[in-house]
């Protein structure tokens, strides 16, 4: 299995063609939405087992989780600062909407390829991959 992030990048772009082409033929497929997540958690199951968090930390460095008024009261909370210094220090606001990303990239909180507030983390990074959702399905 590959794990070289840099070589993942490039071959999903070299890759990027057949993928899209995958995921729409995964969209009108005639397997059922449940057997679909079946498949897709074994796989997860299979290739989380190779994959060491603390090597990558790849989510930490690339994704934006977005933040609700409870992960922005939890982590300022774990940061010891207010609300209003936490947002101010850490955080963006969307432009077209009221959600708050961190202001960047990567994650202000990872430190040696681990969160350093773990215990206060948004409910985005806490629930990656997102394949644990009910009834969470694929979509015609």
């Amino acid at each position: 299995m590959e794990t070289n992030l840099e070589k993942i990048r490039e071959l999903s772009k070299k890759k990027e063609d057949e993928n899209w082409k995958f995921r729409s033929f995964l969209k009108w497929t005639d397997i059922s939405p449940r057997k679909m997540d079946s498949i897709v958690h074994g796989l997860y199951q299979e290739v989380s087992k190779e994959i060491d968090c603390r090597t990558c930390a790849n989510c930490c460095k690339e994704l934006q989780p977005v933040m609700d008024e409870n992960d922005i009261q939890k982590l300022s909370k774990g940061t010891g600062i207010s609300i209003i210094e936490f947002i101010e220090k850490y955080l963006t606001k969307s432009e077209n909407s009221e959600e708050y990303r961190f202001n960047a990239s990567p994650c202000p909180f990872l430190v040696n390829n681990q969160c350093s507030h773990y215990d206060h983390r948004p409910k985005e990074c806490r629930s990656y991959p997102h394949l644990h959702k009910k009834d969470a399905t694929l979509t015609k």
